[in-house]
């Protein structure tokens, strides 16, 4: 998997190419975005660390050997290997002098950017995954440093963004195919998304837990353990959140908001309401309305 030293420039410790992004406003609202890109080439002298980065790194061994450090754990690496550097993570790693590393690294962050590398496998008790790497990735990711490096313009944050997330795509449908996500990571992420956009359609706990691929008691369980809360409560504050909202920025009636956030019936979701807020709809409205 061959990266051309012609491009890239000599330091002390290694053969770097590499191009920084500024995200846009639009990026920094989403979930995650890159921040820089770049493939090196080591020398037999290299070594970075011990330090910590304020970012999210993935990088991805092409050839060579060598050692990184995470915390107080080492591994150690060769071609075909991915492992991930974590925000405030003390980390450490070095090439093998016989072998020198060649690397492809891409740095991004936002909100859902551990979600992000938890889809692949990667997570901070798990930073580093032998024969992961597969062509697909690295291609998406050479792809991705050649567009950058040979625009004249900077790219549309569009065109980054579908950049960005291809690689992801690849390592994801590679790395863990469906049915062997790790740590259940994935399905639980699922039977979230399943409740964020159907909450107001009906939707029973035993249908969302159907959706992720698990059955109820054991997705409860995990959800609870993951998100501090159980699945019925976080369908409740979805449609009162929304509720709520549309109490303070539209005229609809009462009813017509009960129905619209998935109650059967007005008398129930002032009740449920009631209790959420502490006061029911009409008084809430009263306070709180914008229009």
């Amino acid at each position: 998997m061959p990266i051309d030293t012609e491009y890239m420039k000599e330091d002390h410790h290694e053969y770097l190419r590499i191009h920084f992004f500024t995200p846009s406003d639009y990026e920094k609202s989403g979930p995650a975005w890159p921040i820089r890109l770049g493939a090196n080439l080591a020398k037999p002298n290299y070594h970075i660390g011990p330090r910590t980065t304020a970012y999210y790194y993935l990088l991805l061994v092409l050839e060579g050997r060598g050692t990184f450090v995470h915390g107080d754990r080492k591994y150690e690496l060769a071609a075909g290997d991915m492992y991930c550097l974590f925000p405030q993570v003390m980390h450490e790693y070095w090439t093998d002098a016989e072998a020198p590393l060649r690397k492809i690294f891409l740095a991004f962050d936002g909100k859902m950017a551990l979600e992000l590398l938890r889809r692949i496998g990667l997570t901070p008790q798990r930073p580093h995954l032998p024969s992961a790497l597969v062509e697909e990735a690295a291609a998406a990711m050479r792809s991705f440093l050649e567009k950058t490096s040979t625009e004249h313009a900077e790219a549309s944050d569009l065109s980054r963004l579908s950049e960005f997330y291809r690689i992801f795509a690849a390592l994801e449908s590679t790395t863990f195919p469906e049915g062997s996500e790790p740590d259940g990571v994935s399905w639980l992420q699922r039977g979230l998304d399943y409740m964020e956009i159907h909450y107001a359609d009906g939707i029973t706990i035993e249908e969302v837990a159907r959706h992720a691929g698990v059955g109820r008691t054991h997705f409860s369980k995990k959800f609870h353990e993951r998100y501090g809360h159980t699945p019925v409560s976080h369908m409740q504050r979805l449609k009162l959140d929304e509720a709520r909202m549309l109490l303070e920025q539209t005229g609809y009636s009462l009813s017509e908001i009960a129905h619209s956030v998935g109650y059967p019936d007005l008398f129930s979701f002032s009740k449920a309401f009631k209790k959420h807020t502490g006061l029911p709809p009409k008084q809430y409205r009263q306070r709180h309305a914008s229009f």
